[in-house]
């Protein structure tokens, strides 16, 4: 059988949605198959943690009217013919994160004209606004978008909201024995998630290499609702 064909496309900001990848990739590779892994970069830094409340609040407002993020050209091998596209990247409020939005409207026709697109999204919790307006951006481009793999923040609402918030500020909520920490224990993404996320990779390197449909392939999603 053909070896199959893996283009993944991410942008992190903080390192999580490259973490939950890292677990996604030891599952693809266990078929020993071809993955090429570009990961966006800016052309201007944006560092994190952005550094004060200001900040943080000037950066959530832009990016709820999807402000785009440039990034650099890509690699020529993700203009070849690929098999299946991820795309993976982390919710902006409710939305798909600047510099995958800046992919999409700079190289959407040439990347996913006629693909198999694998939407992977990493966020806090609201993440069908994110998948729904990203399904429609790539359908536009002439892509195939089969249902998402999805991971968001295990700590429960209010404290994942309020700790993401304060972490983007510079604070550290997790950190010391403050009280607040016996509610939100830890930042981001958990061992057990990325080790679930290797466990996907695992599914859809099988799916393909038998030949099934990605389309008959279900994943989970976050058992919390989107209000936590």
């Amino acid at each position: 059988m053909d070896n199959k064909r893996i283009l993944i496309l991410s942008y992190s900001y903080s390192s999580q949605t490259r973490n939950l990848l890292n677990g996604l990739m030891e599952g693809l590779r266990e078929k020993d198959r071809e993955i090429h892994w570009e990961q966006l970069t800016l052309t201007s830094e944006l560092r994190f943690p952005l550094g004060s409340i200001a900040a943080t609040v000037i950066m959530m407002v832009q990016t709820f009217f999807r402000k785009r993020y440039p990034i650099l050209p890509l690699s020529p091998v993700c203009f070849e013919q690929w098999d299946l596209v991820i795309v993976a990247g982390p919710t902006w409020s409710y939305s798909p994160s600047g510099p995958i939005l800046s992919l999409i409207d700079r190289d959407g026709q040439k990347i996913f004209s006629g693909k198999m697109v694998l939407p992977f999204i990493s966020c806090r919790g609201y993440w069908r606004v994110h998948y729904f307006g990203l399904k429609g951006m790539l359908r536009r481009c002439g892509a195939h978008v089969l249902a998402p793999i999805v991971f968001s923040h295990p700590t429960p609402e209010p404290w994942r909201t309020i700790g993401v918030f304060l972490k983007l500020a510079g604070r550290a909520p997790e950190a010391g024995s403050s009280w607040f920490r016996r509610f939100y224990p830890k930042y981001g993404h958990s061992r057990e998630q990325i080790a679930e996320s290797r466990k996907l990779g695992l599914v859809v390197g099988q799916a393909m290499q038998a030949g099934d449909s990605l389309e008959k392939v279900v994943f989970p999603v976050p058992v919390k609702t989107e209000d936590g």
